[in-house]
């Protein structure tokens, strides 16, 4: 067959075409490279454009990074691939002094749980799809799912409680407290300057179990109050109301019944915008009556304490409804707790907050930050939610193979929104934040010490003290100081030829200057007394 043998040997002759495909595939990968320099030149004017603009950071930062994008699929001519250096949108890192004052916000906030008497639990990151679906209304489109990974469709979790209501279901508790902080994940358009992420913490405590009207509910609402003193953040508010309430309310008012969650959520928009847009929204696109808004628009805007739920329970339409009227008198009665707490004034009885998650089924609280308008209005102002929950006793039963039901209430704490006031709150003052909890660098006097420095530093670490040294063989006395300065480390232990010969160790406090010789083996109890450690 001569044909196909003159082929095979032409085919190997430098500059043969053959079937033509050597040539059309260069052709293809010129075009490819011309239309993604093309794509270049398009995405750089964006970004001029969107700079000359005074575009918003946010919508500069997004084009940017297609831009560097583009740039890295284009590469370089010597072949090397550039990474784009960014974190995925709605996320962030930490560095160590954020990361400092984000333990310190933890801390505190546990200690809170602990005291109350909570245990601790955790879950997986992400939950069989079917566990999250239905259960968050119309926040259902910001679930991230996963793709199919061996036969499972999955989730990313949306929030702690729907996955702390399959526990409780799976292993058939019927009676907790417990806390959890964990990551959780939202599909949101992401606004980061007010603490508003796709991939956040959310630090939760509830009570599931069969008790008495109201006391784990005030209990709930009395670690809100802690944790925001605690936190010294300013001035606070926590708004109270009842699905029940909410849910007569919007009976009596004209309501279909089909419509209550829908219209809940649209209330629940009052924190933000006014009452006319919050109506436009129930009548132009929840296609309630002008007659019905305008009855609902009453109510809305009523809050006040004990005394606005004895008018309610006097109202002659509310007080007719049966939900309505449980919903005042645990209302009126969680108002007594908080009384005995000692917290009431710090809580507003509010027609306005709906909360529009679907599983909650009673109490509903929200916790604002306030700050005055300005210096001729002594009415505060929001700045937004930083703690929210409630009750959702129905939310256990959906899972539970029998149906049975675990009451349940719980908080939980908007841990991003707290972090961005500390973190303000720390730059405007200036303080000195400490990464590290070292209490003692162990330095040299002179060279050739560096056995002896080993040797110390490891009787402290063994000791339990938290002890640095620096990593060099000869190090400068006054470099040794610096650093001590520069990271807030307390204390510095001395090792110098005349104390080995004496037996003792020169301690040496950072900020007064002050100088004091330490028999070796009572160094480690001095470290701890001078530092407050037990």
């Amino acid at each position: 067959m001569p044909s196909s043998s003159a082929h095979a040997q032409c085919s190997e002759v430098p500059g043969w075409v053959g079937d033509g495909s050597a040539a059309a595939g260069a052709v293809t990968m010129a075009d490819e490279a011309a239309e993604l320099g093309e794509a270049l030149r398009r995405q750089a004017d964006t970004v001029r454009r969107l700079k000359q603009e005074k575009a918003s950071p946010e919508e500069v930062a997004e084009q940017v990074a297609k831009l560097l994008e583009l740039k890295a699929q284009l590469g370089t001519d010597d072949g090397k691939h550039k990474f784009v250096l960014k974190t995925p949108k709605g996320t962030r890192d930490y560095n160590p002094k954020q990361m400092a004052i984000r333990e310190k916000v933890f801390d505190i906030i546990i200690s809170t749980f602990k005291r109350h008497g909570a245990e601790v639990i955790d879950t997986p990151v992400f939950e069989l799809k079917e566990t999250l679906t239905g259960k968050y209304g119309e926040d259902s489109k910001l679930i991230y799912d996963l793709k199919d990974q061996g036969g499972e469709l999955l989730s990313l979790r949306y929030d702690l409680t729907v996955p702390f209501a399959r526990y409780l279901a799976m292993n058939k508790i019927t009676n907790i407290k417990r806390y959890h902080i964990a990551k959780v994940y939202r599909r949101d358009n992401p606004a980061m300057t007010r603490g508003r992420y796709r991939e956040f913490y959310q630090c939760d405590f509830d009570i599931a179990g069969q008790f008495d009207p109201m006391i784990p509910d005030a209990e709930c609402l009395k670690i809100v109050h802690e944790i925001l003193s605690g936190l010294q953040i300013g001035d606070f508010l926590i708004k109270v109301n009842d699905r029940r309430i909410l849910d007569g309310m919007f009976a009596v008012c004209g309501v279909p019944d089909s419509k209550f969650r829908m219209i809940c959520s649209t209330v629940d928009k009052l924190d933000k915008a006014t009452w006319e847009d919050v109506k436009s929204e129930m009548v132009g696109e929840k296609g309630l009556s002008p007659e019905a808004a305008d009855r609902i628009g009453e109510y809305v805007q009523l809050h006040g304490g004990l005394g606005l739920i004895e008018q309610l329970l006097q109202d002659p339409k509310l007080s007719q409804n049966k939900l309505a009227r449980e919903g005042l008198g645990d209302m009126k009665l969680l108002f007594e707790y908080l009384t005995l707490f000692g917290i009431a004034d710090k809580i507003a009885f509010d027609l306005s907050l709906a909360r529009g998650l679907d599983y909650y089924t009673g109490v509903i609280y929200e916790a604002i930050l306030l700050q005055p308008q300005n210096a001729h209005k002594e009415e505060p102002v929001s700045v937004g939610s930083v703690a929210g929950g409630g009750r959702y006793d129905g939310l256990v039963g959906m899972f539970d193979p029998k149906g049975r039901k675990v009451p349940c209430v719980g908080v939980s704490i908007g841990i991003e929104r707290i972090f961005s006031i500390m973190e303000q709150k720390v730059e405007a003052s200036e303080e000195k934040i400490r990464t590290t909890e070292t209490q003692v660098l162990v330095a040299a006097a002179q060279k050739k010490l560096l056995e002896e420095r080993l040797k110390l530093i490891s009787e402290l670490w063994d000791s339990g003290i938290k002890a640095e040294m620096l990593y060099k063989k000869n190090p400068k006395l006054l470099n040794q100081l610096q650093y001590c300065e520069d990271t807030g480390i307390p204390l510095v232990a001395i090792v110098g030829e005349q104390e080995l010969k004496d037996g003792v160790v020169k301690l040496r406090v950072v900020a007064t200057r002050e100088e004091v010789d330490v028999r070796r083996e009572n160094l480690t109890e001095e470290i701890k007394r001078r530092t407050c450690q037990p």
